[in-house]
């Protein structure tokens, strides 16, 4: 190693490394709390002021991170947040961790890994690592963040130092916190990948350094495609079964007994979150670019898409045969908004789709979510801003015709909805099923 990787080397090992963030959402957040808690200095960078003023107060802006963490790193002095992004100049290393969305046709949006990379760019000195985290086609280190930052005359391997490592974040799960879960590290270099490695060390229980930045980006997709693709199996399964008058849930039971040879996913109202409906189309993207085709992955996301009308479907039998209705006439309370259960989340939830189906054939809607008080602004579903959750009592209940579950938090009272819903269509399998419990 050259001197100015010798220099970054010791400050890691000895932990007077500072960690610069950009990003303080579901990834970065956890990343730079998990930093501080090894004793590093953690610099976190986001362009909302008044996140940043939240945090640098204790407080936290996501449901599944309590503000006591929060406030232990910042009375640690191992933590503070800040919209100055002219301070980058001060850290040794900086994590990318911002978000990457579709565009309008389904294509790569990398325009905030790019305003990002110009960021650093500005600030960019001799000895720096910069560590994309953000999810992404193969080659975007190479290709899109490298560009940006050479353009500044200093040069990745010689003078700075740049690596990929995937987000793996699973928001509300307490068994994989960000320690716990193996991180995969590739470089621009060797030298690159073994300062990332290196830094990773120090707060994650295992590294897996990788051959290349491609081989980690690859890696990331693959592994959300494969979740993908197998609930969209199970999704069609469910549709097959119900049909055949099957609880899937049951099936999916019965063979998960096997010990080999399979591996139980569970069906849904479709995909949500910022992974999984998102991801795969990174790679069909770049497959195209390449003259591939990516079939296998694109009927998966067709399967998965079309969840919230089976439901909505589903849901207009149930309403018929127990009043002998439409939908146009029905009232309908949607239990949970979030993408999963346990999180504040809405990113590409279905309830929204389901939300508006609904209300295109007339039904009066609305939702309860102890997580989510009211519904943020969004770029599909501008018109459902705004709306609040309704308090969940009995009255509120009878209300309506029809409660639907679309998000299982364990907040919500279900023996309540269970007990005095004169309607439940299930989506989740949360519960038991009775007279006034549909499957769907």
């Amino acid at each position: 190693m050259d001197r100015f990787a010798d220099r970054l080397a010791e400050k890691i090992r000895s932990g007077r490394a500072r960690l610069g963030v950009v990003g303080l959402g579901y990834v970065g957040l956890p990343l730079a709390l998990a930093a501080a808690r090894s004793g590093l200095e953690v610099l976190g960078f986001d362009i909302d002021e008044p996140k940043v003023e939240g945090l640098n107060r204790g407080r936290s802006p996501l449901a599944h991170i309590d503000r006591e963490a929060i406030a232990a790193a910042r009375a640690s002095g191992g933590f503070a947040a800040t919209a100055d992004f002219a301070r980058l100049r001060e850290m040794d290393a900086i994590a990318i961790c911002v978000p990457t969305p579709l565009g309008p046709h389904r294509e790569p949006d990398l325009s905030f890994v790019e305003a990002t990379s110009r960021q650093i760019a500005r600030t960019l000195r001799a000895g720096q690592l910069v560590v994309l985290e953000s999810t992404t086609w193969p080659g975007t280190t190479r290709e899109v963040v490298k560009p940006i930052l050479e353009a500044t005359g200093l040069r990745s391997g010689v003078d700075f130092f740049l690596a990929y490592s995937p987000e793996r974040e699973d928001p509300g799960n307490p068994r994989f916190t960000t320690a716990r879960i193996p991180k995969l590290v590739g470089g621009d270099g060797e030298t690159a990948r073994d300062l990332a490695v290196a830094l990773y060390g120090r707060f994650v229980e295992r590294v897996v350094p990788v051959e290349s930045c491609e081989i980690a980006e690859a890696a990331k997709l693959t592994e959300n495609i494969f979740r993908a693709v197998n609930i969209a199996l199970v999704n069609e399964l469910k549709i097959v079964f119900t049909a055949m008058g099957i609880d899937v849930h049951r099936v999916i039971d019965a063979a998960a007994t096997k010990p080999f040879g399979f591996m139980p996913f569970r069906p849904g109202p479709g995909l949500g979150g910022h992974c999984i409906p998102i991801d795969p189309f990174y790679l069909t993207w770049k497959a195209h670019e390449v003259g591939v085709r990516t079939r296998f992955i694109e009927l998966a996301g067709e399967i998965n898409r079309a969840m919230p009308r089976w439901v909505v479907e589903r849901l207009a039998e149930a309403v018929d045969r127990r009043y002998g209705k439409g939908l146009s006439r029905a009232r309908v309370l949607l239990l949970g908004v979030a993408y999963k259960k346990n999180v504040d989340d809405v990113r590409e939830s279905p309830a929204f789709a389901i939300w508006e189906l609904l209300e295109a054939r007339g039904a009066e809607v609305a939702y309860h979510d102890p997580l989510v008080a009211a519904i943020p602004p969004t770029r599909e579903h501008r018109a459902l801003a705004g709306r609040r959750s309704l308090p969940l009592d009995a009255p509120t209940l009878a209300a309506f015709d029809a409660a639907l579950v679309v998000t299982d938090h364990d907040a919500i009272d279900w023996e309540l909805v269970a007990e005095r819903a004169p309607l439940v269509v299930d989506t989740r399998d949360r519960l038991p099923r009775r007279n006034n419990v549909v499957p769907a």
